[in-house]
């Protein structure tokens, strides 16, 4: 099998419109919370959210391209170019055939599904924007940036909740891997913070209804409510490791394991053993070729929610044992909240920014243990070399999803 390499990231999230910008403010732990403003949320009990801020779309592509997009493929757009430009490729000189595209989002377009619905029912059927079905499906992110990049490759995408970024980069990882192309441009997208989906999770009373935006996530905190909703998109170029070195590619990390599984256990709530998510991080240090002690640094999925944060420590220790506590765990939801469909890509970026930089960033706003949680979960932030990275992501319907990244070394 070849190796794979992430030759390229690019970012938009609620701290920073690239990577640059929002690896600055993790380390000086900044977060992105703050009452919603889209819309009018006086009647919701959840009012903050992480918007993304600032984020001008004609600033990535042209007015009328923009305008045929919704938010969640604008992100993606906007990420892979950051993406395409930092891997250095020049697309003119590549088969575009062997450039595929793994995007996804978990959610898609909701927004437009609520304004035509609202549409159809004060105008007509024929009303309906004509543009409505291709708006808001899922893999049109995947398929504008295919679009606009001239990508004519492998072009898929993964729909498994707040799993998808995480199954996007892992599926395309296995693409490069077993050689059905060279280069995929990867990774999850999400710009849903509407009305009914503030609804819908405010009805599931997954969402914090804390009001002060410095406590309202508290990821593994023994304070937590909920998480907050956040949007933004994540994208990595993943790379074949002969065909990057042949270009003199910069290259950041190594992929170097996957693993995934179901819980089969209930549509919201992680199985309460954890044995779901303990199975998909073991199948990715297995497919690294590691043992269970090689692993010291975890980006755990930590939504903040009662049920997640507990029954992911519980995968934790059901895994790892005793060295559970050797490992320092956070939770990049802590600053940008749950991105959804893009939260697991986001945090495969933190995982290789984590390694190059060597900083593993604080949970914020982590102070007071739970009791059964009592593994590391970062009160403060450390200074150390870290050889690898393991990132989970945990979706509803019991989708369980694990990366593992590591130090790039010739040999």
């Amino acid at each position: 099998m070849r190796r794979v390499v992430v030759t390229g990231m690019g970012a938009i999230t609620p701290i920073g419109l690239s990577v640059n910008e929002f690896w600055k403010s993790v380390k000086e732990g900044k977060h992105g919370f703050a009452p919603i403003t889209r819309f009018d949320v006086s009647e919701f009990s959840c009012k903050i959210g992480a918007e993304v801020k600032g984020f001008d779309p004609k600033n990535y592509m042209d007015a009328k391209q923009a305008r045929r997009m919704e938010g969640f493929a604008q992100l993606a757009v906007a990420a892979s170019k950051e993406a395409l430009d930092d891997s250095g490729l020049d697309l003119t000189k590549e088969d575009p055939f062997n450039i595929g595209t793994c995007i996804g989002s978990g959610i898609g377009a909701l927004a437009c599904a609520e304004r035509e619905v609202v549409r159809y029912n004060e105008r007509g059927p024929r009303y309906v924007n004509p543009l409505f079905i291709p708006s808001m499906i899922s893999n049109m992110a995947a398929g504008n940036v295919a679009i606009m990049y001239g990508l004519r490759g492998k072009s898929t995408n993964v729909v498994t909740a707040c799993a998808t970024g995480t199954n996007c980069i892992g599926d395309a990882f296995r693409a490069v891997q077993y050689g059905d192309t060279d280069m995929m441009v990867a990774g999850g997208t999400e710009y849903t913070i509407t009305p009914v989906s503030l609804a819908g999770f405010t009805q599931l009373t997954a969402v914090s209804s804390v009001e002060d935006p410095d406590k309202c996530s508290l990821p593994f905190d023994k304070n937590r409510s909920g998480f907050i909703m956040g949007e933004g998109s994540g994208i990595v170029i993943l790379e074949e490791l002969e065909h990057a070195k042949k270009r003199g590619a910069h290259i950041y990390a190594e992929v170097a394991g996957y693993g995934c599984s179901s819980d089969a256990y209930h549509i919201t709530s992680p199985i309460e053993d954890g044995s779901g998510a303990a199975k998909s991080m073991e199948l990715a240090v297995k497919d690294a070729g590691l043992k269970l002690e090689d692993i010291k640094y975890i980006n755990a999925h930590g939504t903040g929610t009662h049920h997640n944060d507990l029954f992911e420590t519980r995968a934790i220790k059901k895994l790892f044992g005793d060295h559970a506590y050797d490992i320092k765990i956070n939770s990049t939801k802590s600053m940008i909240g749950h991105l959804l469909g893009g939260a697991g890509a986001v945090e495969f970026i933190t995982c290789v920014k984590t390694i190059t930089d060597g900083y593993i960033h604080k949970t914020l706003g982590y102070t007071t243990p739970d009791e059964e949680m009592d593994l590391n979960y970062c009160k403060e932030p450390y200074e150390e070399e870290v050889e690898y990275a393991l990132s989970n992501s945990l979706g509803f319907g019991g989708h369980n999803a694990t990366l593992l990244v590591k130090k790039y070394r010739e040999d």
